[in-house]
């Protein structure tokens, strides 16, 4: 069966891949100085900023995993965004002032002063190797997904989203990022829910029929109650997603940067919740698509082929090309690049910002001028957005890039956010305590991970949790372990060691 798009929606798609180009080069002509380019002179309004960070948090992965996943099982992927509601509470009322209060642009330049330049390396690292596994992830699947749909090779999708949204990132800064993210927000949010339409409207007995098909099989389950932690509990899941929602909100670059970029301390808070809060409803509708698609091929199982229902990520862009009329198609399609270039071209900004503040700025050049700190700024966001692509490229040589991704994060963010509440959290907590706590911390992670590979005589030493409990417990670890430490003598703070927030507000040059 040729399931590639008819011309009409490759139209549709192109045209919008060259309006995000040329709105993003428009929009960040102005980005001619650091400030611009990193901060976008601080003054966009708030319900932009918000769109942004709904932007960044919707990826090609969520738009093509959650209807795959709500197909295949039930909703109990959902209860991760339930946690979001308490998250930004805590985001609105503690880290949002906290970075507000300092104009540094780095999240990262915080801990340097409490724990030491170590701690600032450390987690600049971590984000930057994140970032770049990241990007390649979300390009690869993207390309995966979407090859066969288009009649592109994976290579040559995974080239052209890199190219594209480096060209605009490159030459029109934040602002530019800021701006094209809410034309993508706009976009997936109507092609999301014009997909739900077009299922429901296509049910031969109506909703009745899809309520009744769904409630049979119990696909709006959020999981078991149970307190087992080995499974993929409704509490596992409301764990996991607290802790990686605190991680976003606390210490993702990508997050911070956006929060001063906003006009105002009112209008960044305003930001936050609108973006999380966005993402809380356009998150049901995904598990929505995935749990009509059931219902829809359910009652017309002849409409599926079997090739495609043995696979349940191939049955989303089976319907996208089969049964959305035509140009909408090519919307939808256009809806799953701009989630991919939405966080990509958050991710190459914000790890040019890392370069500049946290490395060029810090060990080179402190006092370098305006131009010098562009240049570098063009330069690693070329570096960044080759090396993106570099890794997604690479990641046609790899079993399963969606895995290689989860296994990756979990090590580095459980480090990066257990050190960061160690900071937030205690004043006692020392240099010692810190290093100690990561150094165990990180090591329980690591066996979290990879003990399920664990065979023969090894087989009893694997990790009896879920896989979503790998970052839950590597940050209770690692902040349990420094709080802990913290009352003795040795580990507690000293005289030299400073406050988490740094106590000046220097404007990036």
């Amino acid at each position: 069966m040729n399931t590639q798009l008819p011309m009409i929606d490759l139209g549709v798609l192109i045209l919008y891949l060259a309006s995000t180009v040329v709105l993003g080069l428009w929009v960040g002509r102005k980005s001619r100085c650091p400030e611009e380019f990193m901060a976008a002179g601080r003054r966009i309004p708030g319900w932009a900023v918000g769109l942004s960070l709904f932007g960044t948090y919707v990826s090609s992965i969520s738009f093509l995993a959650l209807p795959s996943k709500a197909y295949s099982s039930n909703w109990n992927a959902f209860v991760f965004s339930l946690s979001i509601p308490l998250t930004t509470w805590i985001a609105v009322k503690y880290f949002v002032p906290f970075y507000r209060r300092s104009t540094a642009l780095s999240s990262y330049e915080h801990l340097e002063y409490r724990f030491g330049p170590w701690a600032r390396i450390y987690a600049v690292a971590c984000y930057l190797m994140t970032q770049i596994a990241r990007m390649g992830a979300i390009m690869y699947l993207l390309a995966l997904a979407l090859a066969p749909l288009t009649g592109w090779s994976v290579p040559i999708v995974i080239l052209v989203t890199g190219l594209l949204v480096s060209v605009y990132t490159l030459f029109g800064g934040m602002e530019a990022v800021i701006w094209t993210d809410v034309l993508q927000s706009i976009v997936f949010i109507v092609g999301a829910i014009s997909c739900v339409v077009v299922i429901m409207l296509g049910m031969p007995a109506g909703i009745s029929q899809f309520v009744t098909i769904a409630a049979d099989n119990h696909k709006f389950s959020l999981g078991s109650f149970g307190s087992n932690f080995g499974e993929s509990t409704f509490w596992v899941v409301l764990l996991y997603g607290i802790v990686m929602n605190l991680q976003n909100f606390g210490i993702d670059q990508s997050y911070v940067q956006r929060y001063q970029t906003a006009k105002t301390d009112e209008a960044a808070a305003r930001s936050v919740w609108l973006g999380a809060l966005l993402y809380l409803p356009i998150s049901a509708v995904f598990f929505l698509i995935g749990t009509g698609l059931f219902c829809y091929y359910t009652a017309q199982p002849e409409l599926l082929p079997a090739a495609v229902a043995a696979k349940a990520d191939a049955v989303f862009p089976h319907f996208i090309v089969t049964r959305l009329p035509m140009g909408l198609a090519g919307l939808v399609i256009a809806a799953i690049f701009a989630a991919a270039q939405s966080t990509i071209s958050s991710s190459i900004n914000c790890s040019a910002t890392l370069v500049l503040c946290d490395i060029y700025r810090r060990y080179f050049r402190p006092d370098a001028s305006e131009r010098r700190s562009l240049v570098v700024l063009w330069i690693a966001s070329l570096v960044f957005g080759v090396a993106g692509t570099g890794a997604a490229l690479a990641m046609l040589h790899i079993k399963s890039a969606l895995d290689a991704w989860w296994t990756l994060s979990g090590i580095f963010s459980g480090g990066m956010l257990g050190l960061f509440l160690l900071g937030f959290i205690s004043r006692r907590a020392g240099n010692p305590a810190a290093v100690t706590g990561v150094i165990i911390g990180v090591l329980c992670i690591c066996w979290m991970t990879f003990s399920s590979k664990f065979t023969g005589a090894w087989i009893d030493f694997r990790s009896p949790f879920h896989s979503f409990m790998t970052v839950v417990v590597g940050t209770l670890v690692i902040l349990l372990t420094g709080l802990t430490l913290s009352s003795n003598r040795y580990f507690s703070a000293r005289k030299t060691d400073g406050p988490l927030l740094k106590p000046t507000t220097n404007k990036v040059r």
